[in-house]
This record gives structure tokens, sequence and C-alpha cells, in this order.
């Protein structure tokens, strides 16, 4: 009976999850959310919701650990997709593209967060992008054999680039999505060739242009 209750639980938590995710759109953010409006979506009383958070704040930090663990999840699905051939960069940014795509409001709550008034908040994204970026810095050290340094430096200015591009990419159109793709493919590959070539010149011991 205590597995049962213990499903039933995690079933009516992500019940509230997906019912403040459904909420969120380029109108509305999370702060403008009250804690009914997301019981009365979720189809709870609202004293039901105190059953598996302690307040709204507690939900927009899961909301943000979420986010954070489905862009982790988003690069492994890319991985799996450059595995089977093609442009490591092109493919990335088509995966991360589908994601803005599919999944708008999840990205739209990261953006706002980051720069939102909320401390704990700005903490926890900020968090999250760093797992991002240091999940993508192990990948190139890895693939393009470089130092730790230099592949953290590329994480970094793409996970940046990325991130901006993303934000563009959620009012876009097919059309303008596409263009923007195409846009960030690039910079990402300048990016990529100056990474190779600043690793060569610290392995050459060859001065650094500034």
């Amino acid at each position: 009976m205590s597995g049962i209750r213990a499903q039933q639980k995690e079933k009516t938590r992500r019940q509230i999850i997906n019912a403040a995710l459904n909420q969120l759109s380029a109108e509305r953010s999370f702060s403008n959310l009250s804690l009914r409006e997301v019981a009365k979506e979720a189809g709870l009383a609202p004293t039901s919701f105190y059953r598996h958070f302690s307040d709204m704040d507690e939900l927009g930090l899961t909301l943000v650990d979420e986010a954070g663990l489905t862009l982790r999840q988003l690069m492994r699905q890319a991985r799996q997709r450059i595995e089977k051939g093609g442009s490591v960069i092109k493919i990335s940014v088509l995966t991360f593209m589908e994601f803005i795509e599919n999944n708008g409001n999840i990205f739209r709550l990261l953006l706002r967060e980051r720069s939102g008034t909320s401390p704990a908040f700005r903490a926890a994204v900020n968090r999250e992008i760093s797992y991002f970026t240091l999940e993508l810095c192990d990948y190139l050290q890895q693939a393009n054999r470089l130092d730790a340094e230099v592949a953290y430096l590329q994480a970094n200015a793409a996970v940046t680039i990325v991130f901006s591009a993303g934000s563009d990419a959620l009012d876009a159109d097919r059309k303008e999505r596409e263009l923007l793709s195409e846009r960030t493919i690039q910079q990402l590959r300048f990016i990529a060739r100056g990474a190779m070539e600043l690793a060569n010149r610290i392995e050459s011991n060859k001065p650094v242009p500034l």
C-alpha cells in the first residue's frame, strides 16, 4: 500500500509542476502565478499543494532544477545523434532549436529567473547553467583533446551564444528560426576554430596574439 501511495504522491507532484509550466508564456512569468491558480490548473484544492511544496518559492526552485536537467538530457540526446554521423555543431544547434520549439516555457523560466529579483532563483539558474557548461567542457576535452582551460573557454562562449540565440528563437517563426540556426552554427564554428588555434599555440609554446 505504501508503494501505491508513494506513486500517487509523485503523480500529484508532477501534476503541480506541469500545471505551473503550462501557465507560463511570453506574457506571464512564474512570479505572476499564484498558488491558487496552480492548484486549480492541477485539479487540486489549494490545501493539497502544501503536501508537496512548502510554498511557491520551493515550486519555482524545483522548476529550475527540472529545466537544468532537461538541458543536460538535451546534450546527451545530441551526442547520440552525433554518433550516427554528421556535423557536431550543426546537430547540436538543431537539437537545441527543437528544444526551444517544444519547450519554450521551460527556457523562458531560465531566462527570466536568471535576471529576476530572487537571489535564490538567480543562484539556482546560474548553478544549472554552470552544470551545463561543465558537461560541455568535459565533452570538448575528450572529443577534441583540448586542455581544460581552452575547453572551458570554448564551452562558456558556446553556451552564451546558444542561450542568446534561444532567447531570440522563442518568438521567431520557422523561417526566422532557420536563419538564426544558420547564424549560430557559423558563430560556433568560428569559436571552435579559435579554440583549436589557441590549443595549438599553447602546445607549441607560441605566443598567443591579443
